[in-house]
């Protein structure tokens, strides 16, 4: 199988961290030769959705889209698209999360999954879950860290109080601000914004001091 992967530089080492060698597929810097290849990872899909327009009616490609903040149906609509029987699987491609060895990933179209398992994909499992906004962990971990920014707002404790606390206590590999720094504040904020506006959830209101933190990254990049 010839397999290509689209990322920003950030999310392609953490595909190589995961275990992916670079001689099993090639790197490309869009989307223009789709038909070329019969596997097509996108792991910044959702943050270049005009790509869509590139993907659709390649009906023996397989591609795998980041699909976190927008699903792959929910692009497909808002471009005006009908679908037409390609193979699009979401995935969360967040650093941090990728480097598992379990990729968080849907099939919003039904498909068979046999084109999944058979693939040459650097993951030990793949974690099935519905297509939705938010996927399942990263809504999991994000809520955590947005409850962290006030529980510090509150004067309760410091960051590295939270961290320690989260993982002695709760047995969490990571505690919430050492998962900030690995899936990248823009990913927890865009991620966060999106849920409350989709679900209305006070759970994913964005807190001051979050927001606050994103905002001067922004700036200062």
């Amino acid at each position: 199988m010839k397999t290509a992967i689209l990322a920003s530089e950030d999310r392609y080492q953490a595909w190589l961290r995961r275990g992916g060698s670079s001689g099993e597929f090639a790197r490309v810097q869009n989307s223009q030769s789709v038909a070329d290849y019969d596997i097509f990872i996108d792991l910044n899909f959702e943050e270049h959705p005009y790509r869509i327009n590139d993907y659709a009616g390649n009906l023996h490609t397989l591609f795998l889209l980041s699909s976190v903040t927008q699903t792959p149906e929910m692009v497909i609509a808002h471009a005006g698209l009908k679908y037409g029987g390609e193979k699009f699987f979401g995935i969360n491609a967040i650093p941090g999360f990728l480097e598992r060895s379990i990729l968080e990933i849907s099939n919003p179209f039904d498909l068979d999954t046999h084109s999944i398992s058979s693939a040459v994909l650097p993951f030990e499992n793949f974690e099935w879950v519905k297509s939705s906004v938010g996927m399942v962990t990263p809504r999991i971990i994000f809520m955590i860290i947005n409850e962290a920014f006030y529980t510090v707002e509150e004067g309760t404790a410091q960051e590295n109080d939270i961290d320690t606390a989260m993982k002695l206590g709760t047995a969490y590999p990571r505690g919430p601000f050492e998962w900030l720094q690995l899936c990248g504040i823009d990913n927890v904020y865009k991620t966060l914004w999106i849920l409350h506006q989709v679900t209305g959830d006070e759970r994913y209101r964005i807190s001051h001091s979050l927001y606050r933190k994103w905002l001067n990254a922004q700036i200062n990049p």
